[in-house]
Formats: structure tokens, sequence, C-alpha cells
């Protein structure tokens, strides 16, 4: 039966060149036994130390305790033997297969269909680093890793409360991805909670390639551009939305952690706000606002000024503004859209290049791009100045998933902006704040603590109150336990 249980498993695998088996006898007795596992995916001192040296010299106490059966053997194997603290036992070939596929080991014993599954994940992964998109002046320096189990260990390490629970699942018909729930049982919302669950659970794919796919799979609109779940790769930013009530969503193989739900002002909150006094955290996230605004706005009003509305403009900028656009063959928005496709693209190709070229790509294509074009005539000064601001503005979001929103975002107004003026502007405005009070994140409305209104949430919205006085969480979240601080 190990025989054929050995060769079983090299006619599905194929036999790979990294497939290790190994048959023995344990001690002296007359058991044979075999492992299976891969190379590559299991600690090698674990595997020749602790399991293959006491299979092989460990023997029992005295001959009276010799098992009889293979059955006996496993219970000893399990009970005197393994000194390895997680071991379980299987019995189809299936648990068999996707347990040595993630890492384990699998111990047979002939002449029984109990397989014993030994805990021996040992492969390489990359060290803690600082997060390499969000970056810092004060607070912690360490981010998550590709290894779901150094990421759980990571919110584990800020946050002692037994009541943290992490529910794993395994997502993907082929790739079966390791995928853990994180939240706090009595504060966080149990609805929630089975909601999160309930969509994972209909994920159905060959496999979760990173938190993007569960990030738009989940996403109670897809079709809307806003971020629904915030993507981050620092647990210093995660454990504080657990304690607030929100749910934290890891994947194996992904740096990026989802926490959800989450609202529009979520996107203007960085956890270094907490990091700095009251008044100039506040003063931070009001400047964020108003990067946000010029961010989409700006060239779309310059477009509607220049255009249309010619006489809203004071007359010295007026002339301005004239004589550095004359000779220029375009219209404003064609300028417009000239400029900002070229900063597209030249930040994308210093996305995709090694980082020092992409660096040097990124400064001096855009100063030499934008003085040549000056040159040439083809766009004027202050639409170099407009655009520049607008890219400044957009770097000042500490979300990039909602700062590539509002890039899109741009691209519509600036259409409007050409076709109607400020009357597209103003529809465009309209029909975003239509949409974001319409949108929802697990049940929770985007637009919130504003509509619906939730006045007790505003201490920590756009301003920050002092930390005294953040004594309670988020009322939007209707979390079990209210209290963040103890009153006497």
């Amino acid at each position: 039966m190990l025989t054929d249980n050995l060769q079983s498993i090299q006619q599905l695998l194929d036999s790979p060149s990294d497939l290790l088996t190994r048959t023995f006898k344990v001690g002296s007795t007359h058991h044979l036994c075999g492992i299976v596992c891969i190379k590559g995916l299991v600690d090698k001192n674990l595997l020749n130390d602790q399991l293959l040296k006491n299979l092989l010299l460990n023997l029992p106490p005295d001959n009276r305790q010799m098992p009889k059966s293979p059955e006996d053997m496993v219970s000893l194997l399990l009970a005197e033997i393994l000194t390895i603290a997680s071991v379980e036992k299987v019995s189809t070939m299936d648990e068999v297969m996707l347990a040595v596929l993630d890492g384990n080991t699998a111990l047979f014993v002939d002449g029984t269909d109990q397989v014993i599954i030994i805990s021996s994940k040992g492969w390489e992964s990359r060290a803690i680093e600082e997060p390499q998109s969000e970056a810092l002046i004060r607070g912690p320096r360490d981010g998550f890793t590709e290894d779901i189990r150094t990421n759980i260990a990571r919110i584990r390490r800020r946050l002692r409360d037994p009541n943290l629970r992490l529910y794993a699942m395994r997502i993907g018909q082929r790739g079966k991805r390791d995928v853990v729930v994180a939240y706090i049982e009595g504060v966080t919302n149990p609805d929630i909670v089975k909601e999160v669950k309930r969509r994972l659970e209909t994920v159905d794919m060959d496999d979760v390639e990173g938190s993007g796919f569960i990030e738009e799979w989940i996403a109670d609109s897809f079709l809307s551009p806003f971020p629904q779940s915030l993507s981050t790769e620092r647990p210093d930013r995660v454990s504080p939305s657990l304690l607030q009530g929100k749910v934290a969503i890891l994947v194996d193989g992904d740096p990026f952690c989802l926490v959800t739900p989450i609202t529009l002002v979520t996107s203007f909150q960085s956890p270094e706000d907490y990091s700095s006094n009251w008044i100039v955290s506040s003063l931070t996230r009001t400047l964020r606002l108003i990067a946000a605004f010029i961010a989409t706005f700006l060239p779309a009003l310059y477009i509607a000024l220049v255009e249309y509305h010619h006489g809203m403009i004071p007359s010295k900028l007026a002339f301005s503004i004239a004589g550095t656009r004359e000779g220029v063959p375009f219209p404003a928005v064609i300028e417009a859209l000239i400029m900002e496709a070229t900063l597209e693209i030249l930040r994308e190709a210093g996305i995709r290049l090694p980082k020092p070229i992409g660096q040097t790509i990124g400064i001096v294509g855009g100063l030499v791009i934008g003085e040549a074009a000056v040159a040439a005539g083809i766009v004027s000064p202050i639409m170099v100045i407009i655009v520049s601001l607008t890219a400044i503005t957009s770097f000042a979001l500490p979300t990039y998933t909602f700062a590539m929103t509002l890039r899109v975002i741009r691209f519509g107004v600036m259409m409007a902006a050409a076709f109607f003026g400020l009357y597209g502007v103003i529809l465009v405005y309209i029909m975003i704040n239509i949409h974001i009070v319409n949108l929802k994140s697990f049940g929770i409305p985007y637009s919130t603590p504003f509509a619906p209104n939730f006045p007790r949430d505003w201490k920590d919205v756009i301003l920050r109150a002092p930390i005294t006085m953040l004594d309670q969480r988020p009322q939007m979240m209707q979390t079990d336990d209210e209290n963040r601080q103890t009153n006497e």
C-alpha cells in the first residue's frame, strides 16, 4: 500500500524533479514508512534533524511497547516519537496533495490509510523592509511581506488582544491560495464579518494572484472608479483599523492587506496623523483635501475659463494668459490633453524602469519635454505650470489607489469643460457627489459620516481632535463595543 501511495503521488505530479520521497523503517520496528515533500518548500533543518533523526534513531522504551499493527505505529509516532508541534492525521489523497504542495511533509505508514501531515514550511521569503508604496517620516518602518505567516505575526505583534480572530480559507480552484480574514470579536459588527466571508466564498477563479483580484471581486460596485477597500502594506495602519471595527483580508504571496469597509474620508487619512500634534494633523488633512480638489479640477477650470468664460478672469491675468498663448496653434483642451497624456506616460515609464533610471526619466523627461514644447510653440507656459501643479498635488495624497481614481476623473472633467464650460464642470461635480452618496462599502455608505450624518465621528475626519477626545469608536461602524477609553 505504501508503494502504491507513493506512485500515485508521483503520477499526479508527473514525477517532478523537486519531489522528495524516501522509505525507511522506524527504529528497530518492522513497520515500513515513507515521507513525501517538495524541495524548496520545506525547512531542511527541521526535516533532517527533528523528523528523520527521530524516526530512524528513536526507539520505543522496551520491546513490550513495540507496535503490532500499523494503526498502533501511527499512534506511537504521534505520542512519543514526533517532536514537531503541529501534526495532524488525514485519510484522503486530496488532503495529502494539498498539504504537500503547501510546504508540509506527508508521513505514510505501510498498511494503513492514515497519513500524518507534519508542518514543515520553510521556503525562502523577503526580509521585512520599509513599505515601498507608503513613505513616512515618523512611525514604524516595517512593512508586510509576501509570506502570510509573517504578516499575521506583524499584526499580532502590535495587537495583543485575545479576541483577535483569524479566519483562514483557501480560494482558487487550482491555486488554493491561503486567505485570512482578521477581525476583533466583540468589537467588529458580526454582520460585516459574515458579509466579508460570504463574498470571499463566492470567489470562483483558477487562482487569486493577488489582493487586487479579491478587491475587485468583493467590491459593492465594480463600475465605480473609487476604491472600496483600503490596500496597504503597513501593519501600523491595519491594527488601528481593526480596533475601529473594520475587517482585514490578507492574501498569501501579496505584501498588501485589504481593509474594509472604508469611506471617502479614509483616503485622506494616514497613520502618521496620529504621530503629530492634532493641530498639525488637522492642517495636513485640510491640505490633502485642497490638493485633491486641485488635482481633479484645476485643468478643467483653466479650459473652461480660457475657452468660454473670459469675463471671469481678472484683466491683468487675462492679458498675461493671452500673451503666453500667442502663437499656440491648439485650443486649451488639446494643450491640456497633450500635456496630461505626456505626463501619464512619463509617470508609467518611471515606474516600469529600474529605480535609478526611472527617477531620472521622470524628472529630466518632464523638464526637457515641457521646455521643448514651450519653445516649439505647441503649448503655453501657463499650461505647463498647471499640469505640473496638478501632478504635484496628486502626489500629496496618502492613498495611491485614490490618487489613481482622481487621475481618471480628471480627464472626464476636462472633456466636460471643453464641451460645456463651467456648466460641464459643475454637472460632473454634481454627478460625482451623487455617485459617492449612492456608493457603499460592505453596507457602509461611502459618504459617511456626512450623509448619513454622524456628528460624533466628525472628531476624526478632516479635522482631528486631540487624542483624549477620541474616546469612542466610529459610530458609523456600529461596533459592539463603542468605548476606546476607560472612563472612570
